[in-house]
């Protein structure tokens, strides 16, 4: 939900809470008679707030969590996509008082994006908002990476220099969870970069279940 252009937004929690009931009922594992994808449910709500205001957003998700508790035994996620300056000043205050499984960081477009790395790369804050701050103190931090130079005005690396970032976050933070990318049509194109990027972060998985088992 959100993004980059057009108008959208709460004027109030109580306009955000019926809204979530919409939402679960179109989309999620309610009824409507307006169903975009049929009988399919999808898994949850990713929360890409890059305009409008602040207002509601935690009764949003407060809302979707109590219909997900009904939801007849099926896991749903809560996700948000942030830029990568910290706080975040659309997702801030929500990602500070509501409960996120996943958050995709958008390390592109700013100064502290991919292209910054090593010194100007701040996943080292993420992680410690993770740890410190997070509601889900188990949530996990995903590195949001443009998939193709024409994907972001800036912060775009190859798949070799990403494959790298990730290799040495993983070796630092545990809160990585993966890789998001921006956007998957162009991070599987001709280039390969999405190939490569998705085998490097499966042998790097098989790596650390390899040293847990040795533990």
């Amino acid at each position: 939900m959100g993004g980059a252009a057009g108008a959208y937004g709460f004027s109030s929690n109580t306009q955000a809470q019926a809204y979530a009931d919409t939402v679960w009922d179109v989309f999620l594992a309610g009824n409507s008679t307006q169903r975009p994808f049929d009988d399919a449910v999808l898994d949850g709500v990713d929360l890409d707030i890059e305009g409008g205001s602040t207002t509601g957003y935690t009764a949003f998700i407060a809302q979707l969590r109590t219909r997900f508790a009904a939801g007849g035994g099926k896991r749903f996620y809560i996700t948000g996509a942030p830029q990568c300056p910290f706080p975040d000043a659309m997702l801030g205050s929500t990602l500070n008082s509501a409960w996120f499984d996943m958050v995709f960081v958008q390390f592109y477009n700013n100064y502290c994006g991919l292209d910054a790395y090593p010194s100007g790369f701040n996943y080292d804050t993420w992680d410690q908002w993770a740890k410190t701050q997070a509601v889900n103190k188990d949530v996990k931090i995903y590195i949001g990476a443009p998939g193709s130079q024409s994907a972001a005005g800036r912060g775009y690396v190859d798949a070799p220099t990403l494959n790298a970032i990730v290799s040495n976050v993983r070796s630092k933070y545990t809160s990585l969870g993966g890789v998001m990318t921006w956007d998957a049509s162009q991070a599987m194109g001709a280039s390969a970069w999405g190939q490569s990027v998705s085998s490097s972060l499966k042998a790097g998985s098989a790596k650390t279940q390899a040293r847990r088992r040795r533990r």
